[in-house]
């Protein structure tokens, strides 16, 4: 079976993110390696895969949300969640062609998804000033760089408010 490997390509420089996204790995190599014994194992380590999908989605959306980052991001967290409630149910009831296809595919689409989207977001969430730990706007120094992110970005003082963000 495929194994996802936590590499520095998959880090985007925003620690509680990539914490969570290792997270995400661990639970999906256990899921890997879960697929290759008993259907009571594989579903007692996808219950915990999709349970922590469920919340790794759900603050990221926050995140999106508190600084109005586009909604695409947000609707592909809802139909990854469909199809992993999908496969989900299809297990259960003893078909497990999807779930193989899932363990499969899914490193791929986590690459693209994390270099993507996420790297997106989380340059975006550092550019306007937004600490994921508080929830609240700190404003930028001046000349301070955007977490890390290759090229900087043009920073400018901000004041600690969503419509800032919005429209920084």
């Amino acid at each position: 079976m495929a194994i996802l490997l936590w590499t520095r390509q998959l880090e985007n420089g925003l620690e509680r993110m990539d914490a969570t996204h290792r997270e995400f790995v661990d639970h999906y190599n256990t899921v890997a390696e879960a697929l290759k014994g008993d259907r009571g194992a594989f579903l007692a380590a996808y219950d915990a895969f999709v349970e922590h999908t469920e919340a790794h989605f759900a603050q990221e959306n926050r995140w999106m949300e508190a600084v109005n980052f586009p909604a695409c991001h947000r609707g592909e967290h809802e139909r990854v969640l469909a199809v992993l409630r999908d496969i989900r149910k299809r297990a259960a009831g003893g078909d497990m062609f999807l779930a193989r296809r899932l363990v499969e595919e899914l490193p791929q689409w986590f690459d693209g998804h994390t270099n993507g989207m996420d790297a997106a977001l989380a340059f975006h969430l550092q550019s306007v000033g937004y600490d994921v730990e508080t929830g609240e706007f700190r404003p930028k120094a001046e000349g301070e760089d955007c977490g890390g992110q290759s090229g900087g970005c043009a920073c400018a003082t901000l004041s600690a408010t969503p419509e800032t963000a919005a429209h920084g």
